[in-house]
Formats: C-alpha cells, structure tokens, sequence
C-alpha cells in the first residue's frame, strides 16, 4: 500500500482536528498542507509503528507549536490574540485529542509530547479556562428525539440556555426567528427528508452564528470539495465531545467578535 493510500483515511480527521485547534478552515488547511510536507520529506517518519494516525497527529503537533507565536496581552484591549492567550496551547491541544478526536492518554501523551500524568491536569486547565467564557442561547436542529433530549441536557449543563428545537428545515428558521441563538447544533439528515445542511445555510443567511454539525455521515461533509464546518462531530458521540466542542465553538466566536470591535 502506498503512503498516500495510507494517510488518505485520516486526513479528513486531522483537517477537522486543525480547523477546530485553529477556529478557521482556511489556517487548519495551511497547517494540515505543512504536515503532508513534511511526511513527503521525510516518509519514514510515518513508517516506524503500526498506528501511522498517532504519527500523523504528532507531526501536525510539531508544526502547529512551532509555528505558535504568543504576542503578549494587551490590558487595555479584548482581542482574540487575548483570548487565545488565556488558554495555554497544550492545554487545548489535550481537549481536542481526548474529546473530539478519541484518543487514548497513551495516545494524547506520544502526540502532545508529554508525560501521561500530565494529561488530566492539562484537561481541568483547558476545561476551566472555557467554562468561563459568556453564557450563551443555543439551537438544536435535530430530529431524533433522545439525542435531541441528551444534547439538551449537556447544554444546560455547560451553563448554557436552550433556545429552540426542531426536526425540520422549516421548524429550524421559525426557531431562529423567534429567538436569535448564540450557537447551533445542527443534524444533517432531518425528519421529513429535509437537509440540515440547507437550513444552516438559510440561517447563515440570516444571523452570523458558529455551528456545530452532529451526524452519522461525516463523510458527506469532509469531501475537500467546498467549505467545511469548522466543528463536526460523529455519532455516535461522547459528551465530552460536545462539551468540547460547544466550548471550542463560542471561545473563538467571542473572541471574533471581540476583535471586531
């Protein structure tokens, strides 16, 4: 099997992994494009071990921290770089590893670089620092009524208020109209055939929003074809993976929006 036949099943994964490490598709991408160049470099570097995904991750993790230059805050401005700053690099990269990726602590320790003893500390810093950010109104496109009810209730429990729900594409806009959300999490396959993936798009059209898509067919999504969503998450789910993720989603919106002003 060649190297490309190789990496090609978990690329769409390290892209999902950079762009939500990153907040944007466009600076994932530049970080996953530096990856392939280096493993083009140097291919052994893929070749000494039986978990070529862990290697992968691992090279990706060398270049994303080499490449990160902490600017020093500003007490007189609320920007991103700020923001970004509050939460310490390593940190992030461990939630993601464990939460959204599902890796092991073996895992997270090999990619990260790291001591395995470390791993949960650097989770409750990550998890604390984000926990702190603004409270805010969450939509719930879904059309299976269990998952519907456990994602409302990992919402609360974040300290997070829900908005609306709905199972169709229509029901999703009349929800929007009725209370502007700060976050959607949306399916992509709805109760009456409709398309999730539409009704984000008609919401977009209407209110800038982060969202997060819940589904079983990722592969629908992570086609390199068009633009991505930053936060994708497969079911079935962990909660932590959500809570991640939701975290994630309103920590670099907050500070987009900061940075605007």
């Amino acid at each position: 099997m060649s190297l490309a036949e190789i990496l090609k099943p978990h690329l769409p994964y390290l892209r999902r992994y950079a762009r939500a490490l990153t907040g944007s598709q466009k600076s994932g991408d530049t970080f996953v494009k530096a990856t392939l160049e280096a493993i083009i470099a140097d291919p052994e570097s893929v070749r000494d071990d039986d978990n070529v995904r862990v290697h992968l991750y691992r090279i990706f993790a060398a270049i994303w921290e080499s490449a990160h230059v902490r600017v020093a805050d500003d007490p007189d401005s609320n920007t991103a770089q700020n923001h970004l700053n509050a939460i310490p690099p390593i940190s992030r990269q461990v939630l993601l590893l464990t939460a959204l990726e599902g890796f092991s602590i073996s895992e997270v320790a090999k990619i990260a670089d790291v001591g395995e003893k470390s791993i949960n500390g650097l989770l409750e810093d990550a998890i604390a620092e984000i926990d702190n950010e603004i409270r805010s109104d969450v939509l719930i496109i879904e059309d299976e009524a269990l998952i519907s009810m456990e994602l409302q209730q990992i919402v609360s429990g974040l300290g997070h208020r829900v908005c609306g729900t709905a199972t169709t594409h229509s029901g999703a806009l009349d929800a929007v109209a009725k209370a502007k959300p700060s976050l959607v999490l949306a399916d992509i396959q709805l109760a009456d055939g409709s398309s999730g993936i539409d009704a984000v798009k008609d919401i977009l059209n209407q209110i800038s929003v982060p969202v997060i898509f819940i589904t079983a067919f990722p592969e629908r999504l992570l086609t390199g074809e068009r633009p991505e969503p930053t936060f994708l998450i497969t079911k079935p789910f962990q909660p932590n993976a959500i809570r991640a993720a939701i975290s994630q989603a309103l920590f670099f919106s907050t500070a987009a929006r900061n940075a605007e002003n």
